[in-house]
């Protein structure tokens, strides 16, 4: 790239001149067989990359490093909970990677064929991964602890031909055991898989099932030399399934394809990131997330980087721990969630303070909105850049982000940023369909098509759904819907006010949760806030925010809590209005999240409307949805 071009250049470039463009990224992975089209779009909105290329996902995250750096750091994997550190380089990691493709393939597993994988977060998920794509399977990984019924109907969507799973995860210190929950969901499954690999931690009881059930350890010691070579399949080949959160009724696939997706990662990593091959990547997701996979396993390898998989939490054995990684492992790049970042304001500041955190070049958040106050604190605490980001499970990298590798830009702290290259984003008024063009005027995120590189291709298995849900939800238009609101202001920088069905109608008035949770996150006593909409006979619906305290002891005498309430709702009058004051504040020692880090907003929504929450098995402290109903009671 000319050192004289701007972003808006680059960013115009990829939208006027697609093709010249996004040939010249995909000069950044391995090619097999070189492409024949770039993008194939003559079926919209089903976009098809750099058709005709044959390439292999595993080879560009693993083997194509082992030229220059097959002795370096490739995966780190560090377990708090078992205390548990190893550190396997490229050679390693390819050796690892085969010994379990060769398990895959004693167990029948072909191109095409797919592997569920129901994991904690340990260095054999990763192996699990690379070895599905490097066969030309593909994998669909979730979320460890899953409930039962939620994981039978992922098995019978995704009808996987072996599963691999462990004993069980660690969480707190505490066992959470895996097998029971396995074993009950392949019995509730229509689709019954011919074998399942057992991951043995010494945790839990196994109780195998003859016939079924193989020990991974067993195993393993048979293909120790195991040399499997990558398939090399179609650029647009599927490498993976990832089922998307919040779904009712049938699940909901989002089908990932292979170059496409090597190429955005790739790119990603160098004009988003700025990691550099050498460095070392730590990202505290999970692999059960998009963000795990994008930028966990699959992102950092394809970039020649270490990167770090941890088990556990941020403030065990005590808040410092992620930071004692970063002077370890001279991280230069993280990523990680707000919600993470208002745990740690939580703590003690010295944490922040004790590590030698020179190698790291940014923070990165994403995941949910960031609001101003804790990305200044945190900015403040580390002295190091916080950069947010927004993007979704089915785009796979980056929506809106600050592309200082392009070009160095100013964040806005609230906004994620400017539409990354690739994304032709709009705005668009949700009556009319029309684009909004003038700054500061709030309209649905939208893009046109054909998506970039690495997007969803599709809902596995239902094209027609994949048109419906995503494509046809803008007024007139066939265009890709985030299910996001958002404004742009005058400067191209987005801020994103939360999804389309967040919208709380007060009166006749129409507002975002998301904006009342910004406005009374800035007092300065409050370190977290939910805000959910309420059915109210008069109103049709109130705003109800649960509010956790910086300094709890405030909330623990009515008289002192009322008088809280009251410098909250201030707040809010003040900067919003008086419409949009909550119609209560109720205060909390902690929200319900899901393991991730996410709100569970439609359980909160569910628990003040006397509804059933369905299914918690992913949050991460059940006790804090009876913190709700006792402050409602």
């Amino acid at each position: 790239m000319p050192a004289s071009q701007n972003y808006e250049a680059f960013f115009r470039r990829s939208i006027d001149d697609r093709d010249a463009f996004w040939a010249e990224q995909a000069q950044g992975v391995d090619w097999h067989q070189p492409y024949d089209r770039v993008c194939n779009y003559d079926r919209p909105p089903f976009a098809r990359w750099f058709e005709g290329g044959l390439t292999n996902l595993c080879h560009n995250a693993v083997d194509r490093h082992l030229k220059g750096r097959a002795e370096q750091n490739a995966l780190i994997f560090v377990s708090t909970e078992t205390n548990t550190e190893k550190a396997y380089s490229f050679k390693e990691l390819q050796q690892e990677v085969q010994r379990f493709a060769a398990i895959y393939q004693s167990l029948g597993v072909k191109k095409g064929d797919r592997v569920l994988i129901y994991m904690p977060m340990i260095a054999e998920a990763c192996f699990a991964m690379l070895a599905a794509v490097r066969l030309g399977a593909v994998h669909t990984v979730v979320f460890g602890g899953f409930a039962s019924h939620a994981l039978a109907s992922r098995i019978d969507d995704a009808t996987p031909t072996v599963i691999v799973s462990a004993d069980a995860g660690m969480r707190g210190g505490k066992v959470v055991p895996y097998k029971h929950l396995l074993d009950e969901a392949i019995e509730l499954a229509g689709h019954k898989p011919a074998s399942v690999v057992m991951v043995n931690r010494g945790l839990a009881d196994l109780a195998p099932v003859a016939g079924r059930d193989v020990d991974y350890a067993a195993l393993r010691e048979q293909f120790l030399d195991a040399q499997v070579p990558c398939e090399w399949v179609d650029s647009t080949h599927p490498s993976y399934i990832l089922y998307t959160s919040g779904t009712t009724g049938k699940p909901k696939g989002v089908q990932r394809d292979t170059g496409g997706y090597c190429v955005a990662l790739a790119a990603s990593m160098k004009h988003i990131y700025q990691g550099e091959p050498g460095e070392t990547f730590f990202s505290t997701s999970d692999i059960g997330w998009v963000v795990g996979h994008s930028y966990i396993i699959y992102g950092p390898l394809i970039n020649g980087m270490a990167t770090i998989m941890y088990e556990g939490l941020p403030t065990r054995p005590d808040a410092g721990i992620w930071w004692s990684l970063v002077e370890k492992y001279k991280v230069s790049v993280m990523f990680s969630a707000p919600t993470a970042a208002r745990v740690l304001k939580k703590q003690d500041p010295a944490y922040l303070t004790q590590y030698d955190l020179s190698s790291l070049k940014a923070l990165f958040l994403a995941g949910e909105p960031l609001d101003e106050p804790t990305a200044t604190w945190m900015a403040d605490a580390i002295k190091k850049p916080i950069i947010d980001n927004y993007w979704q499970t089915e785009t796979g990298w980056p929506i809106m982000a600050i592309c200082n590798g392009v070009e160095p830009a100013p964040t806005k702290f609230g906004s994620p940023g400017k539409a990354v290259y690739g994304f032709d984003v709009r705005l668009i008024d949700e009556t009319t369909g029309e684009e909004i063009t003038e700054p500061n005027r709030k309209g649905v995120i939208a893009a046109e098509g054909p998506l970039p590189p690495g997007c969803l291709q599709t809902i596995w298995g239902d094209d027609a759904r994949y048109v419906k849900t995503y494509w046809s939800s803008i007024h007139g238009r066939t265009m890709y819907s985030t299910f996001d609101w958002g404004v742009k202001d005058a400067d191209g920088y987005f801020f994103i006010l939360g999804r389309t069905d967040d919208v709380i109608n007060v009166a006749g008035h129409r507002l975002g949760t998301r904006e009342i949770e910004e406005s009374i996150s800035s007092h300065p006593n409050v370190a977290e806030v939910a805000v959910v909409g309420m059915a109210d006979q008069l109103k049709g619906q109130v705003a109800v925010a649960f509010v956790v305290l910086k300094d709890a002891s405030r909330a623990a005498d009515p008289a002192s809590a009322r008088e809280q309430e009251q410098a909250i709702m201030k707040t809010v009058d003040e900067q919003l209005g008086a419409v949009a004051r909550p119609a209560m504040v109720r205060f909390v020692g902690t929200l319900p999240k899901t393991r991730s880090g996410k709100l569970l907003r439609r359980a909160i929504q569910a628990v003040c409307e006397g509804r059933d929450p369905g299914d918690l098995t992913t949050m991460d402290d059940p006790a804090a949805l009876q913190q709700i109903r006792d402050q409602l009671a």
